[in-house]
């Protein structure tokens, strides 16, 4: 279940970035490029960190099939995918608690510890779509007060304190999802987001 979850996230993190990648005016290497950096970044920047060899897009080079096939054709039904906003925010929202608890499992095979499996788990849900801001010219939308990132820390200390008292792996896959994606989506339909820092020098008292 884990794995198709994680084909359907790719996918549809893929055709998002060929829309960012749209925007921009961007050629089809840059539409592909951005495609891989946003629906693969998250999990290759982990396994970088964690030295989790081989990469997942190494082991399995269909995957980069996947995701630019995703890509190339989303060209075409670029107006269609546009205007389906809310199935593909949904989508991400799935994408976003299954990279976590996948990657919070790279962390706990690594045998390092739990604050960084913690940390494995928000890089690999969050690090590709802040690649994908960052080649875009934009400011990460996570660092906007998007409740993306907290969602996906929660999901994944929930998972591993679960895990951590026995409770079966199975339901904590399940659960965790479960979980994660009900606060993200509350978290769209409702605006929530994070408090703000903003600091004007020029503020008078």
């Amino acid at each position: 279940m884990l794995l198709i979850a994680f084909y359907i996230a790719i996918a549809a993190e893929a055709m998002t970035a060929a829309l960012a990648a749209g925007r921009r005016n961007m050629d089809w290497f840059g539409v592909c490029l951005i495609a891989c950096v946003t629906a693969l970044g998250g999990g290759t920047l982990r396994d970088i960190l964690l030295d989790h060899y081989p990469l997942v897009w190494v082991k399995n080079p269909y995957v980069l099939l996947l995701v630019c096939g995703a890509a190339l054709a989303t060209i075409p039904l670029a107006r269609l995918v546009d205007r389906l906003k809310w199935p593909f925010l949904l989508l991400d929202a799935l994408g976003l608690v299954v990279f976590t608890v996948i990657g919070c499992n790279i962390g706990i095979e690594a045998g390092v510890h739990p604050i960084i499996v913690i940390v494995a788990g928000m890089v690999t849900g969050t690090a590709g779509g802040i690649l994908r801001d960052v080649l875009c010219n934009d400011i990460p939308l996570i660092f906007q007060g998007e409740l993306y990132a907290t969602v996906s820390m929660i999901t994944g200390i929930v998972y591993f304190a679960g895990l951590g008292a026995g409770v079966p792996i199975d339901l904590m896959v399940i659960g965790s999802i479960i979980l994660g994606f009900t606060l993200r989506t509350l978290a769209i339909a409702f605006k929530w987001e994070m408090p703000k820092f903003v600091y004007d020098r020029d503020m008078r008292k």
